[in-house]
């Protein structure tokens, strides 16, 4: 492990790397091996049943199979796990395949009971609220988490900033509230570049590692950060349901950790100057956007170290004005998904929170953006050229 006292910039160049000079390497390697050689039958068995039960691969039998442990896999959860400040990290093939294997881990022990904090994501809001799992989800405010909390509460579940809408959750207060019961944070909006949820508390930090953490749009990936005995009931998860990570996205996820710091800071900027522009356009009836919004606990400071690079924004002229702010823009790509180096723009009730209840769902008056690397000033620009759009005419006469 590379030493902890290492500002974040150099753990994330450094970070789970440590073997690469032993190796006689300098870039990182790929291990693309879907099963390896056993040097004899006892000490293969032995090392299965290892992985299988939620361990690491023993040195005398090796790592086996493909679905139980991958060398390329084990090095970036090195390295986010030393981002996020905790023990181990276990990735998997999607944010949601993380979000599954984190609450049937939890729930292992015959408590069912799933509380969850909106707004979050979509996709597991609707998880939840489906009982897939054979859970029962109960959804409640941060303030409400004390008085929800029953004897059988396996997990609480949070998402802060909040998507779509930014709000910011204290995560030591419902730590606090929850008690014995493990909080689970996701991590994904601020990244470990402006917050580390274990810090205050949390039991689990997931990332949909498609969003920051790849940064290019070409890999889609969850992790779950944890201590050392969460990762175990975590790993006997992913080795039974198969959910482990491709070792082609954990190496293009490990590559992208080296320059994390710096695009999250350059987007967080250009979010900054957008959301303040977009506070002043007459099209625009509010800017979600933690750098704005009021914020009596002093939550931006002191748990999140700046306020990030995603903005929400209601129009003044609701779902129609969606539709053509969407359909108008040029240099943000109409598509889901966020935290890439391109900007994006997408309708979340329409999309990604289109399968939760319809009391929890977004505005129909709400976009949400992702600020990329562009220059803010062409940013402006193309939202200000799509917001002023009034017919499907003007906005192909709108110059790409």
């Amino acid at each position: 492990m590379t030493s902890p006292w290492l500002q974040p910039d150099t753990l994330a160049v450094h970070a789970g790397r440590e073997d690469l000079a032993g190796l006689g390497v300098h870039a990182l390697p790929i291990d693309l091996s879907s099963t390896n050689p056993l040097p004899d039958i006892e000490a293969g068995g032995l090392s299965y049943e290892a992985m299988a039960t939620g361990g690491r691969p023993t040195a005398e039998g090796g790592a086996v199979y493909a679905r139980l442990w991958n060398p390329t896999v084990a090095r970036f959860e090195s390295a986010l796990a030393q981002l996020e400040h905790t023990g181990a990290a276990v990735a998997f093939a999607s944010g949601m395949a993380a979000m599954t294997a984190a609450i049937l881990a939890a729930t292992a022990e015959g408590r069912r009971h799933v509380l969850a904090v909106r707004p979050l994501y979509g996709g597991t809001d609707h998880l939840l609220a489906t009982g897939l799992l054979g859970t029962e989800t109960a959804y409640c405010t941060a303030e409400g988490v004390a008085a929800a909390i029953r004897p059988d509460t396996a997990l609480v579940v949070l998402e802060t900033p909040a998507n779509p809408t930014l709000d910011l959750v204290d995560i030591r207060a419902v730590v606090e509230a929850a008690g014995p019961v493990p909080v689970l944070v996701d991590n994904t909006f601020a990244t470990p570049v402006l917050q580390n949820p274990a810090d205050f508390g949390a039991a689990m930090v997931l990332h949909s590692a498609t969003k920051y953490l790849g940064g290019h749009g070409d890999v889609v990936a969850g992790v779950v950060a944890c201590d050392e005995s969460t990762a175990e009931a975590l790993r006997r998860v992913r080795a039974v349901t198969g959910g482990l990570l491709h070792p082609l996205g954990a190496y293009l996820l490990h590559r992208g950790l080296a320059t994390l710091p710096i695009r999250v800071r350059t987007q967080q900027e250009g979010a900054r100057r957008v959301a303040d522009w977009l506070a002043t356009h007459p099209e625009v009836a509010r800017v979600h956007h933690p750098g704005l919004a009021e914020d009596p606990r002093g939550l931006l400071g002191s748990q999140m170290r700046g306020p990030g690079a995603m903005i929400a924004v209601d129009l003044r002229g609701g779902y129609e004005a969606a539709q053509r702010v969407t359909s108008a823009v040029r240099l943000f790509t109409h598509a889901v998904s966020l935290g890439g180096v391109d900007s994006l723009v997408q309708h979340p009730a329409a999309l990604t929170h289109r399968p939760v209840a319809p009391e929890a769902r977004p505005a129909a008056s709400l976009i949400r953006l992702s600020i990329g690397l562009e220059a803010p000033e062409d940013l402006m620009t193309d939202l200000d050229r799509a917001l002023t759009v009034r017919t499907p005419e003007r906005a192909e006469a709108i110059p790409a």
